[in-house]
């Protein structure tokens, strides 16, 4: 019956009522008009159709309405991400009850001359929040609890006197669950945990952990399966293996790493091409299909790397002991050994079972000492050779991957400096040298060559997919470069990787670049995980996969499931492909959601320890650069990326706001601010709460001289 409705819906250009329906299905008896009713409720709940208040239905196809998950912002406008379009706009007077994550339905109202949708929400078809972190607060009879989400406008009440909630006390962090609405905006509340109370040193982090629905503790049954993980590597393991314990193999890392999962080696064969191995720790030996422990690393999707702490995706008995490649200890990988010649491109390759013993736990600061500075620390006098020579083929493999079109970013990162109590000393830019790119060039060959050999045996796979950017959103930005005086040559419906890779080096000498390559970086597509080949577009790559991250990555663990299954084992039966063609796109489709779950929690935490750093720092003052420019006022960006805002009703003068050129004028004295301008500023207020920093602009800033309009 629901895909007979559905299908005289999609045939129809406007709203039918039951009658209507009834009409057209040809129905004559109670019997099929009681099924009709049901159907049409189901059809409702589930959002696959829309019901008037003048009891119509229509099909979101056929209409203005649409239906999508909305993302609401911390300024309390939101964006609906629909299938098949641009996200919509919702204003924060459209929001109409809306949650963060609800399924909705959003009525079109306005499209722009720029593309930019505009809608309203009519209606919320399902609210997906179903645990919610918040502070407890008494009042009178009642347990409150206020959401840490400012986005979350709900009333939330726990009862007082059910035995599990008589511990709690004003102050305490805790997770609940919505059970039963109230009205619109109000619920009553289970307790499901006490994560402690707000004073005590990890509870801030904590809290945000949870907030993103991130598990920090291993499930029993994963725990109880840990007994059958060896802490060595047995005889029985190396058969069938190739033996490569004495080459030449070692480890480059952060300084405090712990999960290593990637090693290298280096040889010049006679030709003069280079001979490359990139080995891979072998998770899935140890994490076999369908057990606790390979369930819940699918469950987590990927490794959590927070302020003062790791959320591994495997315990720690396989991420830092059995599994990582640590120096002088046998291990089990998959390596992949490629011949690159002097041109960069990869002339032969072998993938293959190994087992492997590092020489040495080398360093990012102290391999960039080697190549960088010609100084040799001490312990690595036998490798400085070996150091130079990756470094000389690292350089022929990024001239190689330029000539593509590879867009390198070059995006900085912060690092938070924290004491014992996690509170945040100093943040600083991270360094990134000459190591961490040689690394990143080996381990990019490595996952292109996997990718590509089972993409020619025409096998189910899991692929690293960046798709070219929207024609519009590049218009876009080249009509905001125009805005700014900036001239640039080029079609703008010429959005090749070449096309943006030349775009971006021909605005490296302007002042404001950071800002120009962050807005162009937003123009671009998100990297997901599918089991379709699309290429992707900033490597410049056909074919690109992960498979040299199988410790803190899902979708690695399962490259190499698929390696051991199809090129090891031999196995390429039809009802081993169909197996695969079945599981991948839900792998890939919940990698990608918990991958941009890990980056949202990372992100929040790092928003609150730097609020929290800037909380001693009230009344200081700092050089900046305009990060981001809205008519409420504009975001100023600190050298080492700590962002405020400066409200436009702290600007001496009435401001308009252009959005073309993003711009804020002054009324009177005309002095105008732009993206990327420099300027002084001062803290006026932080709230390690609210993960908000707000600055005034300092009388005589660096943007002193006035702009005519």
């Amino acid at each position: 019956m629901k895909e007979k409705i559905l299908e005289v819906m999609k045939n129809t250009n406007k709203a039918l009522t039951i009658a209507e329906i009834d009409n057209k299905l040809g129905i004559n008896n109670i019997e099929d008009t009681k099924l009709l009713n049901d159907s049409l409720k189901e059809l409702e709940e589930a959002g696959d159709i829309y019901r008037s208040n003048k009891d119509r239905y229509m099909i979101f196809e056929n209409g203005p309405l649409k239906k999508g998950v909305i993302s609401i912002n911390k300024k309390g406008f939101g964006f609906v991400e629909v299938e098949g379009m641009d996200d919509i706009f919702v204003s924060a007077d459209n929001i109409n009850g809306a949650v963060q994550k609800d399924l909705v339905v959003v009525e079109i109202l306005q499209r722009k001359d720029d593309g930019k949708i505009e809608g309203r929400v009519v209606r919320v078809i399902k609210r997906e929040l179903n645990t919610i972190v918040g502070e407890v607060l008494f009042k009178k009879k009642d347990i409150y609890v206020i959401p840490d989400d400012e986005r979350i406008k709900l009333e939330l009440i726990i009862d007082r006197n059910k035995k599990d909630n008589l511990g709690l006390v004003d102050g305490h962090k805790v997770v609940v669950s919505l059970k039963k609405q109230v009205n619109k905006e109000k619920y009553l509340c289970k307790l499901d945990k006490i994560i402690g109370h707000k004073n005590d040193p990890g509870v801030d982090i904590l809290s945000i952990i949870y907030d993103h629905n991130i598990k920090d503790t291993f499930d029993p049954e994963t725990l109880d399966e840990l007994s059958d993980i060896p802490e060595e590597v047995s005889e029985k393991d190396l058969v069938g293996r190739k033996d490569l314990t004495g080459e030449m193999i070692f480890t480059i890392d952060g300084d405090d790493t712990k999960d290593i999962d990637d090693a290298i080696s280096l040889d010049i064969l006679e030709n003069g091409h280079y001979k490359l191995g990139v080995h891979i720790a072998d998770v899935s030996y140890y994490s076999k299909e369908g057990s606790a422990l390979d369930k819940e690393a699918a469950l987590r999707g990927t490794s959590v790397y927070l302020v003062d702490r790791v959320i591994p995706m495997y315990p720690h008995k396989l991420s830092n002991g059995i599994c990582s490649l640590n120096p002088n200890v046998v291990r089990l990988a998959i390596s992949c050994v490629m011949e690159i010649d002097e041109k960069g491109n990869t002339v032969d390759y072998e993938i293959f079972e190994s087992y492997i013993k590092s020489r040495i736990q080398m360093t990012y600061k102290k391999v960039n000492k080697v190549i960088e500075e010609d100084i040799i620390p001490e312990g690595y006098e036998e490798f400085a050779d070996k150091l130079k020579e990756m470094n000389e083929l690292s350089k022929i493999i990024r001239k190689n991957k330029d000539e593509r079109g590879y867009i390198n970013f070059d995006v900085d990162e912060a690092k938070i400096l924290v004491d014992e109590n996690c509170h945040p000393i100093d943040v600083v830019l991270r360094n990134r040298g000459r190591g961490e790119n040689m690394i990143e060039d080996f381990m990019i060959c490595a996952n292109e060559c996997v990718a590509t050999h089972i993409f020619y045996m025409q096998l189910p796979f899991i692929y690293r997919v960046h798709e070219e950017p929207k024609e519009e959103k590049i218009s876009n930005y080249m009509s905001y470069l125009a805005a700014m005086g900036i001239q640039v040559n080029g079609k703008v419906n010429d959005v090749r990787p070449k096309t943006m890779q030349r775009l971006l080096k021909s605005l490296e000498g302007n002042p404001k670049y950071p800002i120009l390559a962050d807005q162009l970086l937003r123009s671009m597509q998100k990297a997901i995980y599918l089991p379709e080949n699309l290429g992707h577009y900033g490597l410049a790559s056909k074919c690109y996969t992960h498979f040299t991250s199988p410790i803190r990555r899902y979708p690695d663990t399962t490259v190499h499931r698929l390696l051991r299954t199809y090129l090891f084992k031999g196995e390429i039966s039809q009802e081993t492909v169909k197996k695969w063609e079945m599981k991948l796109p839900e792998i890939a489709d919940h990698s990608s959601e918990m991958e941009r779950e890990s980056i949202e929690c990372e992100r929040d935490v790092d928003d609150m320890k730097m609020a929290e750093y800037m909380e001693d720092h009230i009344g200081d003052e700092f050089e900046g650069m305009i990060s981001g420019v809205a008519n409420f006022g504009m975001f100023v960006r600190l050298p080492n990326l700590i962002e405020g805002m400066v409200r436009i009703t702290d600007m001496n003068d009435y401001y308009k706001y252009d959005e073309i050129s993003q711009t804020l004028t002054g009324e009177k004295k005309h002095k105008r601010y732009s993206l990327g301008d420099q300027v002084r500023v001062k803290v006026i207020n932080a709230s390690k709460e609210a993960r908000s920093i707000d600055f005034a602009l300092v009388e005589g800033d660096s943007n002193e001289e006035e702009k005519k309009g």
